[in-house]
């Protein structure tokens, strides 16, 4: 069973893990083809692969210098995207299987023809001593032993591929992504890969790329394993209120009791960017700003070993959690524990989904909303707040996600509505004045639940205490917040819904 963790528990990791490791992440502005649509030779598609790769070196050798170990790019960064399927094909190179056979492409650069990004990345690698992780397509002949009968029309597999290097150049690990989003250009596996490699500095990561973190497989698969570090290409359309890039991706670390390396691509056009080192009692992160220059940034940040736990170990962890909360009182007992509101309700539309909402309009005290029995409450007091100036709203939502994807949620979410009619509250905000004091809490029907406190000018906030309790319930306490509040949330991932 995943599950929320008391914060004491993971400062007493920290406190007790001597060994740590330096990370580096790299959000990544892409020198794009300007006409993705049209073919081009594998000479042009080199030419332009290496304008993107000459970056990588010079952040390599930045990494190096401040001591990384292992260092992340951003999905899409060598080749970018917008293709078609025939359109990508000078971009692909075929990347043999690590599991199957031994290859360090730096040293053995004759064994295979046309891996030439493949040869660069692990000399990179080799030259600046780290460990590295890119994202680049893959190209795989039909049929393949693991399901001849599934091979597309045109006799080949493309896949949106990982590919990791160790230190010294050798491949040591690839990773097709499972879940594609809009990506013509790419097939999705034919079996299922739950891809991890040894470091012998930090232990064992994980590989998953972007969409894959919605969803159980391969993402939880691997937390489920006792993997606790995952590394995460990525190129995260943010969308506020509920999945900003550095929003979800910390929330996902707190949730599940992992580091997660997240290297996003920049890209201002496709409302791309937010890169992070996030474990669960730290996150070193970046997130542009609308009047930023449109840039890369790389990101090192020391960061603790996380010792392999298992399912089991993280449900011990929590057996000493209080099942009431020091925070509620009667009242506010009976509030959480009814199937409807007491307060006015309204229905308004957040992430295309259809939340129940009540206003946050007194001084202080206890709200509930109720999508049908799912119940989210909230216990609150302003400490700067002009009603004149600015809304907000306390929802609720229940049901299946069909727009741009489709899974399951449960969510309980506080946030600052866009104007001052209720209709605006759950439309995007970036910035906000309000601070309050809150406990947040609702019981869950799923063991996966992400917290998350996003502040003003898209700024995160360790949350001051997390509590998972008996039956479900999930309570985030958090008081002195940095600046304005932006949204509040518990997202919850029904994940074994997401096929009804």
């Amino acid at each position: 069973m995943l599950a929320l963790v008391l914060l004491v528990f993971c400062l007493v990791e920290t406190d007790s893990a001597v060994d740590s490791y330096v990370a580096a992440v790299y959000e990544h502005r892409v020198i794009l083809n300007p006409d993705p649509g049209v073919p081009v030779s594998r000479r042009d598609a080199l030419i332009h692969m290496q304008k993107n790769l000459d970056i990588y070196e010079e952040q390599a050798a930045r990494a190096a210098l401040q001591g990384a170990q292992i260092l992340v790019f951003p999905e899409d960064g060598i080749h970018g995207f917008n293709f078609t399927r025939s359109s990508i094909s000078g971009y692909l190179e075929t990347i043999p299987d690590p599991e199957q056979e031994s290859w360090n492409p730096c040293t053995e650069p004759g064994r295979y023809n046309n891996t030439e990004v493949l040869q660069q990345l692990s000399c990179m690698a080799r030259r600046h001593n780290l460990y590295l992780v890119a994202n680049m397509p893959d190209l795989q002949p039909c049929p393949m032993k693991t399901a001849p009968s599934s091979c597309p029309p045109d006799g080949r597999w493309q896949f949106n591929t990982n590919v990791a290097f160790s230190s010294d150049g050798l491949l040591v690990a690839r990773y097709h992504k499972q879940n594609l989003y809009f990506e013509e250009s790419f097939d999705t596996p034919p079996k299922l890969e739950v891809i991890t490699f040894d470091t012998p500095f930090a232990g064992k990561f994980g590989l998953i790329i972007c969409f894959d973190i919605l969803f159980h497989d391969p993402t939880v698969a691997l937390v489920k394993m006792g993997v606790r570090q995952l590394i995460f290409p990525t190129a995260w359309m943010n969308a506020l209120p509920l999945l900003d890039s550095i929003q979800f991706h910390r929330a996902f670390s707190l949730g599940a009791n992992v580091t997660v390396l997240s290297a996003n691509t920049r890209n201002d056009r496709l409302i791309m960017t937010g890169s992070g080192i996030f474990t669960p009692f730290s996150a070193t992160f970046h997130h542009a700003l609308k009047d930023d220059p449109e840039e890369g940034r790389l990101l090192v940040a020391r960061v603790p070993v996380l010792d392999p736990m298992g399912v089991d170990d993280v449900a011990e962890s929590t057996s000493s959690v209080p099942t009431e909360s020091a925070y509620r009182d009667k009242e506010s007992c009976a509030a959480s524990s009814s199937p409807h509101s007491s307060y006015p309700t309204f229905t308004a539309f957040m992430m295309h989904d259809p939340f129940k909402f009540v206003l946050i309009n007194e001084t202080e005290g206890n709200l509930t909303v109720c999508d049908g029995t799912f119940c989210c409450h909230l216990q609150y007091k302003w400490i700067a707040h002009d009603e004149r100036k600015e809304l907000y709203a306390l929802g609720a939502f229940a049901g299946l996600h069909t727009v741009n994807g489709r899974y399951a949620l449960q969510v309980c979410a506080a946030v600052r509505c866009a104007g001052l009619e209720a209709s605006s509250c759950g439309q995007e905000v970036e910035e906000a004045e309000s601070e309050m004091d809150f406990m947040l809490e609702a019981t869950f029907q799923t063991e996966y639940v992400y917290p998350s406190v996003l502040v003003n000018r898209m700024v995160l906030e360790q949350p001051e205490k997390l509590e998972k309790a008996a039956g479900g319930r999930v309570a985030m306490k958090h008081s002195k917040l940095s600046g304005g509040l932006i949204t509040a949330c518990l997202y919850g991932r029904m994940y074994h819904l997401d096929n009804e």
